[in-house]
């Protein structure tokens, strides 16, 4: 398969290559079915694929569509790795299994939302719903700017924000609109109250599947901040050194941390691979974020809010509605061949480089 047919134009595209690509390497696929259909009436799954001994003591998950949307790159990504006889061969011989997880987030990703069907950020929704969430103040500032009344935003509103970042800074920005927040159900980066339906079966997934093991690695693969086709490989661990070093170990000194400002990203709660530290306790982890740019940070910025001011509003008439689907999509997914070989490069590099992390003693 080239590297473009590994890539789709709609969600059930990406899962029909995927479970063929997943026949084809002589594998069996366990369907997590979602609740809701897809924008073409489709079914949607969280699918999920072994390659390698079920008793395997050393781990690698490659997961896609966390935030829906950005689903296009990383189904791409895991539907090359199936195919690429090198990289299978090269984690069997070293008692690695990897484990496929295609679609965390299928609605979104059938959808072109960077949400669930809940309209929460699955990256924002790990938290123990028992005790006090995070408060996020700046967002709270921001709330009626970021989604106004109407779309496109006014003048006024517009400058309402720029006025903050010259306040503020950027960083500051970026860090109020981005880092979660649990009291605007309707605004961007919401997290939740309760955990989502992705949030329960991916710990079901992670009990499953992860229990066994003794090392864990995770590449999470995601879209949308940074430079176009540059696959930033940012810590996805909680704040700890020795977890740092390891993944440096493996992926290089380039690694980026939300923990000491070096990412893209700003610090962020509620994050998604926290679960693996408390559904499988017994392993050693080791996780990154791949975070491959698209568009300018703005540009997305502004696709984003375009989509939650259009979920609000159901009444929009169908060209502008359109428009802005479209808009979320490039956001998100850049459709050219030499973006995607840029992709696919970087992710097949990443996973071989976990194989061997994994593997060394």
């Amino acid at each position: 398969m080239s590297v473009a047919a590994a890539f789709s134009q709609s969600y059930a595209e990406a899962r029909s290559k995927f479970l063929a690509a997943v026949e084809a390497a002589g594998l069996d696929a366990h369907s997590h079915p979602h609740p809701l259909l897809g924008r073409d009436g489709e079914p949607l799954a969280m699918d999920v694929v072994r390659d390698g001994a079920a008793d395997a003591t050393r781990l690698l998950i490659v997961s896609s569509a966390c935030h829906g949307v950005e689903g296009f790159c990383g189904s791409g990504v895991q539907i090359t790795l199936l195919g690429d006889d090198a990289f299978r061969a090269e984690a069997r011989s070293k008692g690695v299994a990897v484990l496929y997880i295609h679609a965390l987030n299928p609605y979104g990703f059938s959808w072109w939302r960077r949400t669930t069907h809940e309209n929460v950020d699955l990256n924002r929704n790990f938290h123990d719903f028992s005790k006090p969430l995070p408060a996020n103040p700046g967002y709270d500032e921001l709330a009626a700017l970021l989604v106004p009344p109407t779309w496109p935003p006014s003048e006024a509103v517009q400058a309402g924000i720029q006025a903050y970042a010259a306040k503020h800074g950027m960083p500051a920005l970026q860090a109020a609109y981005s880092s979660g927040q649990h009291t605007h159900p309707e605004g961007l980066f919401y997290g939740g109250v309760n955990p989502t339906w992705s949030n329960v079966t991916l710990r079901h997934v992670l009990q499953d599947e992860g229990r066994q093991a003794r090392r864990v690695g995770w590449i999470d693969l995601h879209t949308g901040l940074g430079p176009s086709g540059h696959g930033e490989r940012i810590f996805a661990c909680r704040d700890d050194a020795a977890a740092l070093a390891r993944a440096r170990a493996w992926w290089g000194d380039a690694i980026t941390s939300i923990y000491d400002g070096s990412s893209s990203s700003a610090r962020l709660t509620g994050l998604m691979w926290m679960a693996i530290e408390e559904e499988c306790p017994q392993a050693e982890y080791t996780g990154i974020a791949m975070e491959y740019g698209t568009v300018p940070l703005m540009e997305v910025f502004d696709a984003l809010r375009a989509d939650q001011w259009l979920e609000n509003h159901p009444e929009t008439p169908e060209a502008q509605r359109a428009q802005i689907k479209a808009q979320v999509r490039d956001a998100f997914y850049t459709d050219t061949d030499a973006w995607k070989r840029r992709i696919v490069e970087q992710g097949v590099e990443a996973s071989a480089q976990a194989v061997r992390g994994l593997a060394a003693d």
